[in-house]
């Protein structure tokens, strides 16, 4: 279920802080016009992840650019493939 429009977009205090590094616990919050080409910090949960604002961006949720699962290969690599012939 959506946000009521009536609300408005949910911004996190830690988002309007004006430091030159602005690292942002709230995944949940949408991303705000005046970090337009910015470098912001997410947290994932274990660490901050760089990300870089578009214009794209704007509007999105901080947590859909900080990805917090780990992309593991479920297929043996080539090497060890050709160890075993």
């Amino acid at each position: 279920m959506s946000r009521a429009k009536w609300k408005g977009s949910f911004f996190d205090f830690s988002v309007f802080s004006k430091k030159k590094s602005i690292k942002v616990w709230s995944r949940q919050s949408s991303i705000p016009f005046y970090l337009l080409n910015q470098h912001v910090f997410v947290h994932t949960g274990k660490e901050f992840k760089k990300i870089f604002i578009t214009r794209e961006k704007i509007g999105f949720k901080f947590g859909a650019f900080a990805y917090t699962r780990k992309y593991t290969a479920k297929f043996k690599t080539k090497k060890f493939i050709l160890k075993q012939q």
